[in-house]
């Protein structure tokens, strides 16, 4: 017979999945840390599914305000990671024995690219915030999560209370 904790963990793995899966399908995903860090814990009558503090801005982006220190390079990885390009930006001087450039073109095109994308967010914040946000990553996979652990939890009690019933009937 299945127990609360079985039927918790399936349900939430099965959910864990949905997302995974909500989060491929919207092109959200750039390094695949964000889906690989869904995680689900089910005991003693409790479970959890659990993701990355960022987890939030799948559905609601990113508001306006202070950024992390070194956002400028979180941006350019996440550049790297989603494959996007920028233009390479040459230099006008030209090297010489006193003086070498410290960043080849490309990655000042690069550079350039992502200090105008973090400046963006931290002024107005990312353009998923911008536009009002969604509500098709992860809230439609739990709210179905939800009713399915109802349901079958409410079929469980009921076979317990009939079981109950019948003993204390042939009793």
């Amino acid at each position: 017979m299945l127990t609360v904790d079985d039927i918790l963990r399936r349900n939430l793995e099965q959910c864990a999945e949905e997302i995974r899966q909500a989060i491929e399908a919207s092109g959200q995903r750039a390094s695949g840390r964000t889906q690989a860090s869904i995680r689900v814990e089910a005991d003693e009558g409790t479970g959890t599914v659990y993701g990355r503090q960022a987890f939030g801005t799948l559905e609601q982006g990113r508001r306006p305000g202070k950024t992390p220190r070194g956002f400028v390079s979180i941006i350019r990885q996440w550049m790297q990671d989603k494959g996007i390009t920028a233009a390479p930006i040459p230099y006008v001087r030209q090297a010489s024995d006193r003086w070498q450039p410290k960043y080849t073109a490309e990655e000042r095109g690069y550079l350039q690219m992502a200090g105008a994308i973090a400046h963006k967010i931290r002024t107005e914040g990312t353009r998923l915030y911008r536009a009002g946000g969604r509500e098709d990553v992860y809230t439609p996979a739990i709210e179905a999560c939800i009713s399915r652990i109802k349901a079958e939890m409410a079929g469980l009690y009921k076979e317990e209370v009939l079981n109950d019933l019948r003993t204390i009937k042939n009793a």
